[in-house]
């Protein structure tokens, strides 16, 4: 050791190399000396750098196949000493500490290569520890050390003498990737290890199911009987659930690809299933039902007349368990007492993380909502409006749910045109002419009608009552529609988009 005097250093370890010549001339040209690991180190000097090999700074040769390289005091104590703290600068100097006032590093490409199919431990030894450890000294110690993990950042103007502003903002994206990068570690392991699932949305997507550390599997859910669950199990088991928490009284859902396709509320849970069912008996073939009682043996047997991917319920007595777990393909999942979803909600994409908070269990409170047509809802018809205001937040939107009383008749779900989800929930009604109570029906919106082609739709399928949230800039004339029409209209005030 004793190189200390030998800075500035600039200490430079990548794996993903493109503009490492263009900072490092900046550098140089800077006054900073070069210091470099292994392959990094032979790439400057391949263009004709001088470099530092960290190795001759700490005294100590590179071991392990590299695994142990920058892991010392010498490069630690260097990143993390406080400039304007004497008794930092004189231990610095006492033990011959390397003096970094910049930091380059990128990490391992520890996602490209499980995204490559790699076997176990190449992928293992993709997992860079000295480098995220570097990362976070300098980060932490940023109004002294200036550290930069983004290529992107090379060629910032201002970035050798721009402000401590700038420090804090490349420190804090210094973190966010050793976040992300230990999110990734952490999610391949534990996918590997217990999270397995045999495939994706298709069979050639490899898929895993990965739990919050705290939480139980499957959130408290037990499987009783059935077959291991799969990605797409999970994903409808989901939207049932979400769906049937909705609900107080005895209710079932019938879910298929995430959109309820059939829901009943009744006073017994077996009546609810009965015309829960009802509500679209073919799409119900292969889907999922959520109930919100427990299931007895009269129940169980008529359940076990439609095939089922997964059935859940808050319990099944010891019949109805025999009698439905003769089927071996169907899983059943009992809910647990006091069972809640996730108040956050995360989805991955190509911009970064999204979260946001869910989508809260409604509050129907008749003193909130507006009624601005001339005929006004009795109270059959709001607690008909309510139920299928429930039922409309759990379809994808753009969502039109069709219905009388506590139950579905047709539900459009996922369509680019509001008018064409009211015509593919009009076409569910349709088809059950002939066995739906005969009444006016009541249709939900889980957004505003932006013309009055919609209502006009509606009105020709025989609807006479709307729930929608209102909201465009063309009410006035959807409820002109409305009033012309003999509908009667109920504006809630929220929206209830589902992506």
């Amino acid at each position: 050791m004793g190189n200390n005097q030998a800075g500035p250093f600039a200490l430079l370890s990548v794996s993903d190399k493109s503009g490492l010549e263009s900072i490092a001339q900046r550098l140089v040209a800077a006054g900073y000396t070069l210091l470099s690991t292994g392959g990094s180190a032979k790439y400057l000097r391949a263009q004709g750098f001088e470099v530092v090999d960290v190795s001759s700074v700490t005294g100590f040769p590179e071991i392990m196949d590299g695994r142990v390289k920058t892991l010392h005091p010498a490069v630690h104590g260097g990143l993390l000493a406080k400039r304007k703290d004497p008794a930092h600068m004189d231990a610095l100097h006492e033990h011959g500490l390397a003096n970094i006032e910049v930091l380059v590093v990128n990490l391992y490409p520890f996602e490209s290569t499980v995204a490559s199919g790699a076997e176990h431990e190449e992928i293992v030894e993709n997992i860079d520890i000295g480098g995220p450890a570097m990362l976070r000294a300098a980060a932490k110690n940023y109004e002294n050390i200036l550290v930069v993990v983004d290529p992107n950042d090379y060629e910032r103007g201002d970035l050798l003498e721009g402000p401590l502003s700038l420090r804090k903002e490349l420190a804090a994206k210094a973190f966010h990737h050793t976040s992300r990068y230990d999110e990734a570690i952490w999610t391949y392991l534990v996918g590997r290890e217990d999270g397995a699932l045999r495939y994706g949305e298709n069979p050639h997507q490899k898929a895993w199911l990965v739990r919050e550390p705290s939480a139980p599997v499957l959130r408290g859910l037990k499987q009783l009987s059935g077959k291991e669950l799969s990605y797409n199990n999970l994903l409808d088991a989901e939207a049932a659930l979400a769906a049937v928490l909705e609900f107080d009284d005895p209710s079932a859902v019938v879910v298929k690809h995430t959109n309820p396709c059939g829901v009943a509320s009744q006073r017994e849970i077996e009546t609810a299933f009965e015309h829960g069912l009802a509500g679209d008996p073919v799409s119900a073939f292969g889907g999922i039902l959520a109930l919100n009682r427990k299931v007895e043996f009269s129940l169980a047997q008529k359940i076990s007349r439609t095939f089922w991917e997964v059935v859940l319920a808050p319990g099944f007595s010891e019949e109805a368990l025999d009698e439905l777990s003769k089927k071996k393909n169907v899983r059943l999942l009992e809910i647990p007492e006091g069972f809640s979803l996730p108040p956050l909600q995360s989805r991955i994409t190509a911009f970064g993380t999204l979260k946001q908070e869910a989508d809260p269990r409604i509050r129907w409170e008749i003193e909130g909502l507006e009624v601005p047509t001339k005929l006004k809802p009795d109270r059959e018809t709001l607690d008909a409006m309510e139920f299928l205001w429930r039922v409309v937040k759990h379809v994808k939107s753009n969502a039109i749910v069709v219905g009388a009383g506590t139950r579905t008749f047709g539900v459009g779900a996922g369509q680019m045109s509001r008018v064409d989800a009211v015509e593919a929930a009009l076409r569910g009604v349709a088809a059950k002419s002939e066995t739906r109570p005969s009444g006016a029906l009541v249709l939900a919106s889980d957004a505003f009608f932006p013309f009055a082609d919609g209502v006009e739709k509606a009105a020709e399928g025989g609807v006479r009552a709307i729930v929608q949230p209102g909201g465009s800039k063309r009410d006035a004339e959807v409820v002109e529609a409305c009033d012309a029409l003999g509908i009667t209209m109920v504006f809630t005030g929220t929206r209830h988009f589902k992506h």
